[in-house]
């Protein structure tokens, strides 16, 4: 298989199955054994045209009489794909990409979708500097009108289109170090023994940013456990919380577990971890992970949050609450979320206050209760904590550092894309009063 037909075959399935652009990527990839350059490219090319999907239509329109609303579905998807490297990879002939267009069409549609792509895309290739750029930021980047209003209001209009031109680029793999077994240094030469390009991370000194790694648990340095995948914004959280060796930790929505492994970490694998999940087979992958680089202090428990058992309360130096949310600071890596509906986030503070008041009751008198996000809308971030400090006097803000010299505003920090090369989190510490 190229790289385009996997890329191709990925953004059907994720239309047909409305499934995540993410795992469903991974999977063709798998399937079609594409080596690491050529898994890079169907990766461009696959987040490449969902990231710029309505940008893509304003150029294509332009080019038919009809419009892509008229459209077979998969013919949509094979311009879409087209345009993209027209429009965007200079390493990409333009002939190699109307070509490859066309036989998709011809295997995917009919010979006469694959003559209307032939002439559409040659077209684009004529016209594509004529056609204008449009005003709207929305349409430009690719994000709904209403997305946009809701970014806006959460992180001013000053950084907007900064926060939408990154949420546009593509993100970077990055890699946590298992200082359980061995340095940052001896993880790096790991890493550059198998060929791929390590760079440290601005803001956390045991994380790097690679490069030609392909899949990184492809990666012998990650099957030994030397390594694990995790965004530098995950591990600032656990970084706020401090967590101390033989210290007790409540992970209760901790799924796929990236937070309790980094506490494990910071623990020295002294203590004990209960990480807890709605879905057995989400707590599976935290279990292999433990074992993989060699944690034995976590504990995997399958429950809603909601339904913490009594007998909890009052018994953890730590509570981390990484709530169920929109994940609209994560759309840089999932660039379909912006295409969800807008409407059923606005259950989500409810559910995450609901979370928030019972697991609050674990904390220990002097402990600690985290909560985090990976959004960046103030309605599921700051207005549930304050809301959540009115009515329980018992917990109070308490402001951390981090390195890289970010600091918290009133016990609460919102990590963002553009400006701090991590994914959009929100973290707030409080700590309940002796």
């Amino acid at each position: 298989m190229s790289a385009r037909t996997t890329a191709l075959s990925a953004l059907i399935a994720c239309r047909r199955q409305n499934g995540w652009s993410d795992g469903v990527l991974k999977s063709y990839i798998e399937r079609d054994r594409l080596d690491r350059r050529d898994a890079a490219l169907a990766s461009r090319l696959c987040y490449g045209v969902l990231q710029n999907r309505m940008l893509l239509d304003h150029y294509l329109n332009a080019c038919l009489d009809h419009g892509m609303a008229k459209l077979q579905p998969v013919v949509a998807d094979i311009l879409r794909l087209g345009a993209y490297q027209i429009l965007f990879l200079d390493r990409v002939p333009n002939a190699a990409a109307v070509d490859e267009a066309v036989q998709q069409g011809k295997k995917y549609a009919n010979r006469q979708a694959a003559g209307l792509i032939n002439a559409v895309l040659r077209a684009l290739t004529r016209k594509a500097e004529s056609i204008p750029m449009p005003a709207s930021l929305a349409l430009r980047y690719s994000h709904s009108e209403e997305l946009v209003s809701l970014l806006a209001d959460s992180i001013g209009s000053e950084e907007l289109e900064a926060l939408l031109a990154c949420n546009n680029e593509a993100p970077e793999a990055t890699l946590q170090t298992n200082l359980l077994r061995v340095s940052q240094e001896e993880a790096a030469s790991a890493l550059e023994a198998e060929g791929v390009k390590v760079s440290r991370h601005p803001l956390q000194t045991d994380c790097f940013t690679i490069a030609g790694a392909g899949s990184p648990e492809r990666l012998k340095a990650f099957c030994d456990g030397l390594v694990y995948v995790q965004d530098p914004a995950a591990k600032l959280t656990v970084d706020a919380a401090d967590p101390k060796p033989g210290q007790r930790v409540l992970d209760c929505c901790g799924a796929p577990g990236g937070k309790s492994i980094a506490a494990a970490i910071a623990m020295r694998d002294s203590g004990e971890i209960h990480c807890c999940d709605l879905h057995e087979g989400k707590l599976r992958l935290v279990r292999e992970s433990a074992d993989r680089l060699g944690i034995h202090i976590i504990q995997t428990f399958a429950r809603d949050a909601r339904n913490t058992p009594e007998e909890l309360d009052g018994q953890f130096d730590l509570v981390i609450c990484d709530a169920p949310c929109s994940g609209l600071g994560v759309i840089r890596k999932k660039p379909d979320i912006r295409y969800k509906d807008l409407k059923e986030t606005e259950k989500l503070p409810a559910l995450q206050r609901a979370i928030l008041d019972r697991v609050s009751r674990c904390v220990r008198p002097g402990g600690i209760l985290l909560y985090s996000t990976c959004t960046i809308l103030k309605r599921e971030n700051e207005q549930v904590v304050q809301a959540f400090l009115k009515d329980h006097p018992e917990f109070s803000s308490e402001d951390f550092s981090l390195c890289g010299g970010v600091r918290s505003e009133s016990g609460m920090l919102t990590l963002l894309p553009h400006r701090h090369h991590t994914d959009g989190f929100f973290i707030a510490k409080m700590r309940r009063r002796a």
